[in-house]
C-alpha cells in the first residue's frame, strides 16, 4: 500500500497536499518515528509531539530561504524527513550516520546548528538583523520548548528582541499543560482577531482619530490604552511577553492542522516580535510515550510492540552516585542536592523522594544552579550539584567567580564526563577537566569505580573547598575489592609494577590502561599502570617516585588533549625542570568529536587497549615520529 510519505522529499512536495492530506502524513509520519527510533533509539517523545507543527511551518514557510531554527533540536526528526532525509533515520546517531540534531553540514534546510538549550531565539535575531541589514526580505522563526524557554538566555533574548521591532516569530512549544476548551476557544477567537491586518489597521485608525479630537482628543487615546491593557489582563494570556515587546498569540492547538496553518499563515504577514503559543501533546500517538514521556525523551532502542527498552542491569556511576548521595545525605543534614532539569539523569530521584525539603531543581538553569549552590554553602550548607559535564560549560563564570574566587565548599557531581556516544559534539564531555584544572582553589577527581566515587564524595563533603568528581555515562563501576576502606582519594594507586612505561590513567581509562598493559606484556613490555584519580592538585611525590622508576610516561584521559590532564603532568615535568622524560599524551583530539557508540569512538581515535598497545609499543621502538614533551 502507497503512503503519501513515500512521495515527500522535500518541503516543495509537501505544498501540494491539502489539508486531509496533511492529517493523513501526520499519521505516517509518527508510524515512521515509532518503527525508526525503536531500532535506533534517539528522542521520541519529544518528536511525535511536534509533529503537526513541523508540518504546518514547512507548509506555510518557504525553508530554506525563510529560516526555522530548533531550540535544542532534539525535535527536529520530522524536520529532517521533510526536507529529504528520511532514508537516512536507519543511521540515525550512528559513527558516519545522521545527527540527532539539526547540522548545517547535513543540509541547506538545517539554518543553524543547536543542541543545548535557549538558543534559538539570540540565533533567530541574529539573523533577523543580519537579514534587515542586508536589505533582505525572509521570515525566521524560533521554535522553543516551554522547558527551554525558562533558560535565562531564552528571556535575555525575548528582552532584547521584543525592543527591537525586527520582524521575528517566536514558537512557544508548550507540552507540559492541557488545554482548556473554554479557554482555548476563546484564545484561539483571540489569536484570530489579534493576527488579522484588519485589526491591527482598525486599531491605528481609530487611534488616529481620536487623537484629532481638539483638547480631549490624547487624554481619550490615553484613557482607552490604560483600560485596554487593564482588560487585557484580566482575559488575555500572555502578558508576560506583551510587555516585553511581543505581540502574544495563542494557545493554539499545536497538534490540529485546521487551526495551525491557518494562524501561520496570518502571523507570516505581520511585523514586528511575535510569539505564538501552542499546545502539543509529548509523545502523541504512541501510548507508551504519551503515557511517560519523561522515559521516552531520550531512549535507547525498545520494543515497539510493548514500548520495553534495551536495558543493562549493571552498576553505573551514576547509580553508584545516586547510593552514596542517599548514604551522605542520612550521614549530615546539611547536605543538599541541587539539579538543573536532570533528577533522574543524574541518579537524584531516590535523594529527592527521601529528602524532597534538601532537593531543589531548579530548571534549565545552569548558572542560576551554581550560584545558588554558593549561596547555600556560604551560608552554612553543603550542597552538591550534579549537572553532565557539557551542561556544566554553561555555568563556568559562576564556578569560577561564586564558588572558587570564594573558596566555597560546593561539590560538583560532574556525570557524562568523557564521551557520550550517540547525543555527540554537543553532549561529549571532553572539556570538563580543561576548565575545571584551570580554576584556582578547585580540586578535580576521577573515580575508576562506585567505591571510589563514594569515598570521593564523603571526601568532598567534608573539604573547605570546591570540589569536582568527574565520572562517565553508562560505563560499569567494577568495584575490585569492596571491603578495601584504606582509599586515600587525593593520592594515585598503583594497580600495576612496572619499569618499562609508567601508564597515567584517568577514570574511566583505567580498565582500559589495563588492557593495554596486558596486551604490551605479549609484546615484551613491562607496563606499570596507575589510576591518577586525583587529577588536581597532582600528588608530587607520588609523580617523583614514578619518575624515579622510568622516565617514560603515558596518560590516558577522556579529555580533550589540550588543557587536560597530561599537559598538567607536561607542566609539572617543565616546572621542575626535570630532564630526559619521554611523554606521551592520549586524549580526544583538538577538534570536535562526531556521534557514534563509544566503543566506535575509541577505536576510530585509537583509544581502544589494541590501539594504545600499538602506539606506545611503537614510540618504544622509535618505529614513528612523536612529541618529546619532556
Amino acid at each position: 500500500m502507497s503512503r503519501l510519505l513515500d512521495d515527500i522529499d522535500s518541503p516543495e512536495s509537501l505544498k501540494a497536499l491539502d489539508i486531509e492530506q496533511l492529517k493523513t502524513l501526520s499519521d505516517e509520519i509518527r508510524e515512521f518515528l515509532i518503527d525508526n527510533v525503536s531500532k535506533t533509539g534517539g528522542h521520541l517523545a519529544s518528536n511525535l509531539g511536534v509533529v503537526e507543527l513541523t508540518i504546518a511551518l514547512h507548509y506555510v514557510y518557504n525553508s530554506p530561504w525563510d529560516k526555522i531554527i530548533w531550540d535544542v533540536g532534539h525535535q527536529s526528526y520530522t524536520h529532517k524527513i521533510l526536507t529529504g532525509r528520511k532514508s537516512l533515520f536507519p543511521t540515525l546517531r550512528k559513527y558516519g550516520g545522521m545527527s540527532g540534531f539539526p547540522k548545517r553540514y547535513e543540509s541547506v534546510h538545517d539554518c543553524f546548528e543547536t543542541g543545548h538549550s535557549s538558543t534559538s531565539i539570540s540565533a533567530a535575531l541574529g539573523m533577523a538583523r543580519a537579514r534587515d541589514l542586508k536589505k533582505e526580505h525572509y521570515s525566521v522563526i524560533a521554535v522553543i520548548g516551554d522547558g527551554s524557554i525558562s533558560g535565562g538566555m531564552a528571556f535575555e533574548a525575548l528582552n532584547d528582541a521584543g525592543r527591537s521591532r525586527n520582524d521575528l516569530t517566536v514558537i512557544l512549544n508548550d507540552n507540559a499543560m492541557s488545554i482548556d476548551k473554554n479557554v482555548g476557544g476563546l484564545a484561539l477567537y483571540l489569536a484570530r482577531l489579534r493576527s488579522s491586518p484588519s485589526y491591527s489597521k482598525a486599531k491605528r485608525d481609530i487611534k488616529g482619530v481620536l487623537s484629532r479630537i481638539p483638547y480631549i482628543g490624547d487624554s481619550l487615546v490615553s484613557g482607552i490604552e490604560k483600560l485596554k491593557n487593564s482588560f487585557k489582563y484580566i482575559f488575555v494570556p500572555g502578558m508576560l511577553f506583551e510587555e516585553l515587546g511581543f505581540t502574544y498569540i495563542g494557545p493554539i492547538d499545536g497538534n490540529n492542522l485546521d487551526e495551525l496553518i491557518p494562524v501561520l499563515r496570518r502571523v507570516k504577514n505581520m511585523k514586528g516580535p511575535l510569539l505564538v503559543h501552542v499546545v502539543t501533546v509529548k509523545g502523541k500517538g504512541y501510548k507508551f510515550s504519551e503515557e511517560n514521556p519523561e522515559r521516552f525523551h531520550g531512549i535507547a532502542p525498545f520494543d515497539a510492540e510493548n514500548g520495553h527498552e534495551e536495558t543493562s542491569p549493571d552498576m553505573t556511576y551514576t547509580k553508584a552516585f545516586s547510593n552514596a548521595m542517599l548514604s551522605a545525605g542520612a550521614r549530615d543534614k546539611r547536605v543538599v542536592a541541587i539539579t538543573a532539569a536532570m533528577k533522574d539523569g543524574t541518579g537524584l530521584g531516590r535523594f529527592a523522594e527521601k529528602y524532597p525539603d534538601r532537593f531543589f531543581d531548579v530548571g534549565i538553569a545552569e548558572q542560576h544552579a551554581v550560584t545558588m549552590a554558593a549561596g547555600m554553602a556560604a551560608a552554612g550548607l553543603r550542597p552538591v550539584v550534579a549537572i553532565y559535564s557539557s551542561f556544566l560549560q554553561r555555568a563556568y563564570d559562576q564556578i569560577i567567580h561564586d564558588v572558587c574566587m570564594q573558596d566555597l565548599p560546593v561539590v560538583f557531581a560532574v556525570d557524562r564526563a568523557g564521551l557520550v556516544g550517540e547525543d555527540g559534539p554537543t553532549h561529549h564531555g571532553v572539556f570538563d577537566i580543561s576548565y575545571l584544572r584551570a580554576m584556582p582553589n578547585m580540586r578535580v577527581l576521577a573515580p575508576k569505580d562506585g567505591q571510589e566515587l563514594d569515598k570521593m564524595l564523603q571526601f568532598a563533603l567534608y573539604v573547605d573547598g570546591p570540589v569536582a568528581i568527574r565520572y562517565p555515562r553508562g560505563a560499569t563501576c567494577y568495584e575490585r575489592d569492596a571491603h578495601k576502606t584504606d582509599i586515600d582519594v587525593m593520592n594515585w594507586e598503583c594497580l600495576q609494577f612496572g619499569t618499562d612505561v609508567a601508564i597515567l590513567a584517568v577514570g574511566h581509562m583505567v580498565d582500559i590502561a589495563l588492557n593495554a598493559a596486558a596486551i604490551l606484556k605479549t609484546m615484551g613490555i613491562n607496563a606499570a599502570v596507575y589510576n591518577a584519580r586525583c587529577i588536581k592538585p597532582l600528588p608530587s611525590s607520588a609523580l617523583s617516585d614514578i619518575l624515579l622508576n622510568t622516565k617514560r610516561l603515558v596518560t590516558i584521559e577522556d579529555n580533550i588533549e589540550k588543557g587536560g590532564f597530561g599537559s598538567g603532568i607536561a607542566e609539572f615535568i617543565f616546572d621542575n625542570d626535570i630532564k630526559g622524560v619521554d611523554l606521551d599524551i592520549i586524549a580526544m583530539p583538538d577538534g570536535f568529536v562526531p556521534h557514534g557508540s563509544v566503543d566506535k569512538l575509541l577505536n576510530q581515535l585509537k583509544m581502544t587497549p589494541q590501539g594504545i598497545a600499538s602506539r606506545i609499543y611503537e614510540r618504544i621502538n622509535g618505529n614513528m615520529t612523536v612529541r618529546n614533551r619532556g
